[in-house]
């Protein structure tokens, strides 16, 4: 009986013992701040996406009265990215709405945005270590971490609108075109 159970231990324990491995995997480098720009560069690519997609005539297009016209809205989160990323960085602060108020035109607004974008690259380019310096972001005490992860939870929450606006319009928002056309 002892010879059995011995037996059954070692039967069911080799296997699990096997499964385990023969140690875990270590966490990828700097994960951190990778996750998050992979979010927001997913994010930012079908804004960048949109804004070259809709037609000029479009950039003015309002839903209602009380909300930003489309360009205003690619103009609000190219200057976002600019304050957000300044923040990262420890770059000196920029204002959020100087392009939404000045830039009018598709190719001004579609150059913002692209132009935020590469600003951005340098914020997500730092280590988990430097992500976590503090920094004061709308008066209080945060991290560069959480003004990076601001900033791409920002431009989903924007990219949520450009669909509802693409869609108002019969167009087919980027992230819903076949894999080949984005």
């Amino acid at each position: 009986m002892k010879r059995a159970a011995i037996g059954l231990m070692m039967f069911v324990s080799v296997p699990a013992m096997a499964q385990m491995g023969s140690a875990p995997a270590a966490p990828a480098a700097n994960m951190a701040v990778t996750t998050t720009r992979d979010v927001w560069m997913q994010m930012t690519n079908y804004i960048i996406k949109s804004a070259e997609q809709v037609s000029e005539a479009d950039y003015s297009y309002r839903p209602v009265a009380t909300v930003r016209t489309f360009g205003e809205l690619i103009g609000h989160v190219a200057g976002a990215q600019y304050m957000f990323c300044a923040a990262a960085t420890g770059d000196a602060a920029k204002a959020e709405g100087d392009i939404e108020k000045t830039v009018k035109t598709k190719a001004g607004l579609v150059n913002a945005i692209k132009a935020s974008t590469e600003y951005c690259k340098k914020a997500y380019a730092q280590t988990d270590a430097a992500a976590a310096a503090p920094i004061k972001l709308f008066g209080q005490d945060r991290s560069r971490l959480f003004a990076l992860v601001l900033n791409a939870s920002h431009n989903s929450e924007h990219y949520g609108n450009i669909v509802t606006y693409l869609r108002a319009k019969g167009m087919v928002p980027p992230s819903s075109q076949p894999q080949g056309s984005q």
